[in-house]
């Protein structure tokens, strides 16, 4: 996967001004990325054409500790809510493998978020989506992550940006607090409840069917392998990974 100059166009004023003898321009760095985020290779496998790898390297470190891909996912995201009308929200998680190479990081060096659950050694990517493409918020957690207050946390990060938006979560979510909290941000919950409840409630069954766009968005940025499984010891490494995933998927 490749970006073309025309749409590198858009990101161009937001990426840092390359100063002094740099080989490789940003276009041909933000390919490499690619490269590496959507073949899901070892650095030392990328092609020469993107420059030393070791060189890319640092480069990626340097600008995932800065932010600096977080500034412009998070340009295209604005751009993107402002052209469409958000009408539902979806909320769900989904666990990531690590890589045996993902373990070890210093505590010094940044977060590191990986927990052992049934499935072993995973990481958790907690989203709120408003389409099969718009993520909204995101956020790590290692994989022993409870889904009910981890949505708590996603709902307080929305506030009401989207006020009046419907939320649809799956039954992991169907606690009285997690409710309580979509609605304290004036989002009505649409979720089943537990065939166990005591108190059952009824919910829009047809406005549920609108939760498959997370399901849809966690497909989407799976196609990217480093995405899909976690090699990297660092948070902002395998988050960068995420947000370039995205930003490839908005620039199409």
């Amino acid at each position: 996967m490749k970006i073309t100059e025309e749409q590198f166009a858009r990101i161009r004023p937001l990426l840092p001004v390359q100063r002094g003898n740099v080989v490789v321009d940003n276009l041909v760095f933000i390919n490499a990325l690619l490269y590496v985020v959507d073949n899901g290779c070892k650095w030392r496998a990328l092609p020469a054409e993107y420059g030393h790898w070791a060189t890319v390297y640092q480069r990626c470190y340097r600008w995932a500790l800065s932010g600096v891909l977080e500034k412009v996912f998070l340009a295209l995201q604005r751009e993107k809510i402002l052209q469409v009308e958000v009408k539902l929200l979806a909320i769900d998680s989904t666990s990531v493998k690590v890589h045996p190479d993902a373990h070890g990081a210093r505590r010094e060096r940044g977060g590191q978020s990986i927990g052992k659950s049934r499935g072993g050694w995973t990481t958790k990517l907690h989203v709120v989506a408003a389409d099969d493409t718009l993520v909204v918020e995101m956020h790590l957690t290692g994989g022993q992550a409870g889904d009910g207050p981890e949505g708590r946390v996603s709902l307080d990060a929305v506030g009401e940006s989207f006020p009046g938006a419907p939320v649809a979560m799956d039954r992991a979510y169907e606690g009285d607090q997690t409710r309580a909290a979509a609605l304290a941000h004036g989002h009505p919950p649409v979720v089943p409840p537990k065939s166990n409840r005591l108190d059952p409630w009824d919910y829009d069954t047809e406005l549920y069917k609108g939760r498959n766009v997370v399901e849809r968005l966690f497909r989407r940025i799976k196609e990217f392998r480093r995405v899909c499984t976690r090699y990297d010891k660092l948070d902002a490494m395998y988050l960068t990974y995420v947000q370039l995933a995205f930003i490839a998927i908005w620039l199409k």
